[in-house]
């Protein structure tokens, strides 16, 4: 445990330090849900959808291409490779990397639920407070998916497969775009994505619709755990 709370601690500074990186983590998600919030420019620019939809494109963001591309360049440069000289496992780099990004992730929460009162978002029913077990999950999700491809592949390639990867959840995720634009048999396929079950899960816990949460809870508890386990197992230090 004191391991994770030293590395968790480097972690933090080395984002404090990096300002590309706060800047995808935190105000692209602003800049972002101000501007829909503010013109009619989707036919789903409706407050009460966007509001959840961009804090699930944030969490998505920061967890998994923030976080993979930093891992693969820290890889390839060979930090990564000294701390593997050390006592630090890499179970535990995962869950510090995780709990990091976390930790951010409440912060960046606050931001986006305040700019969606402040642009007419009215939560609704008292299962938000669930949203902060969601935000969890979903973290350990793309963290752990982001950490899968740092911990394999080149950083060159690391970066195409983040932004590739993010682009597709981001267009059939349901974060933007409703699921019920898409066709039949593509909007039930994409119920297993780990971004469709956190959009949904996040728009029920905080707008109070409390309906329909099996299938989404089972699909970004399985990504949750899964992932990091798998990124956990195979992540290469060099």
């Amino acid at each position: 445990m004191r391991r994770i709370r030293i590395q968790l601690r480097a972690e933090l500074m080395l984002l404090a330090r990096n300002g590309e990186q706060l800047l995808l983590t935190l105000v692209i998600p602003v800049l972002l849900l101000g501007f829909f919030g503010s013109v009619d420019v989707l036919e789903s620019a409706d407050i009460q959808f966007l509001t959840p939809g961009i804090l699930a494109i944030a969490i998505m963001s920061s967890s998994m291409v923030s976080l993979g591309i930093a891992t693969g360049f820290e890889r390839s440069y060979l930090v990564l490779k000294r701390l593997g000289a050390t006592p630090l496992t890499r179970n535990e780099l995962v869950i510090a990397k995780i709990l990091s990004v976390f930790t951010v992730q409440l912060i960046q929460t606050i931001i986006l639920l305040s700019l969606g009162l402040a642009l007419g978002w009215q939560p609704g029913g008292s299962t938000w407070p669930l949203a902060i077990v969601v935000v969890l999950f979903g973290t350990s999700a793309f963290a752990g998916i982001g950490l899968i491809l740092a911990g394999q592949l080149r950083a060159e390639i690391n970066l195409a497969a983040q932004n590739g990867l993010y682009l597709v959840l981001l267009l059939l995720g349901g974060m933007v775009i409703p699921r019920d634009s898409l066709p039949d048999f593509m909007g039930n396929a994409v119920r297993g994505l780990p971004s469709t079950a956190l959009a949904d899960l996040l728009r029920s816990t905080l707008n109070g619709d409390p309906t329909g949460l099996v299938v989404p809870c089972a699909v970004l508890a399985a990504w949750g755990i899964i992932a990091p386990a798998i990124a956990a197992r195979r992540f290469r230090w060099s």
